[in-house]
């Protein structure tokens, strides 16, 4: 059974979103129903079958991508693949 989804997003976010889901032959539902699967029907035991030494790295490294940078570099991509 399907359900409609009422989500409040970023311009800037839908536009680089519809262009990603063109370029792969997909709806931006379809997308957005797979990441929601994906992120739902994580194994949590997972991390147990991962070598000690990588177990104990998990969650060190930080990311040093902001939100401002994430938008200036899609607002990049899409300006250049549209002018």
């Amino acid at each position: 059974m399907l359900s409609k989804l009422t989500l409040s997003v970023d311009n800037m976010v839908i536009a680089g979103a519809k262009a990603y889901a063109e370029q792969n032959g997909q709806s931006l539902s379809q997308i957005v129903e797979s990441y929601l699967n994906s992120i739902t029907s994580i194994d949590t035991t997972s991390s147990n079958k991962l070598p000690p030494i990588t177990k104990s790295l998990l969650g060190i490294a930080k990311s040093k991508i902001t939100i401002r940078n994430d938008k200036e570099a899609l607002l990049n991509a899409l300006s250049e693949k549209h002018l």
